[in-house]
């Protein structure tokens, strides 16, 4: 990870404002932001480690352990919610086998809450490997399952 980050910071400048890119760039590329590497950012960035830190746990979207194969996300807003989100949630863990903010044991998919997709009229809502699902139901459940376990 040393040597993206170098090459990152050398194509993209190593100032502090650089921080949100970098991370970005590196959950892209491998996936989620590593405890251990957060030493390794400050350096690059000539920030401290609990700034980087701060940063990294502060956004819901970058994660610090590895994702499932495949991400489900559910949308906990409060019109996804209003429109039965909670059962959805539910019937999701249960069908997939996994509890929500979890990755299930075999690492094939993760089920993680978003808050608001924007997309209110038409919940709940969900995006799987970042293609959003509207009106989320239990056939839609069954599609997502089936799409995940291929």
């Amino acid at each position: 990870m040393e040597k993206f980050i170098g090459a990152w910071t050398a194509r993209h400048g190593a100032t502090r404002d650089r921080l949100l890119p970098l991370l970005h760039a590196m959950q892209e590329d491998v996936g989620y932001i590593d405890d251990a590497w957060v030493p390794v950012i400050a350096k690059a960035l000539n920030l401290s480690r609990a700034d980087v830190h701060g940063v990294v746990t502060f956004y819901h979207d970058f994660r610090r352990v590895a994702p499932g194969r495949h991400v489900v996300k559910l949308c906990r807003a409060e019109s996804c919610q209003a429109r039965g989100g909670a059962a959805i949630e539910a019937a999701a863990a249960k069908l997939l086998g996994v509890a929500m903010g979890d990755t299930r044991a075999d690492g094939q998919v993760a089920l993680e809450p978003v808050y608001c997709m924007g997309l209110c009229a038409i919940g709940p809502n969900a995006l799987v490997d970042g293609r959003p699902v509207a009106r989320i139901d239990a056939a839609a459940l069954e599609r997502i399952a089936l799409e995940v376990a291929a």
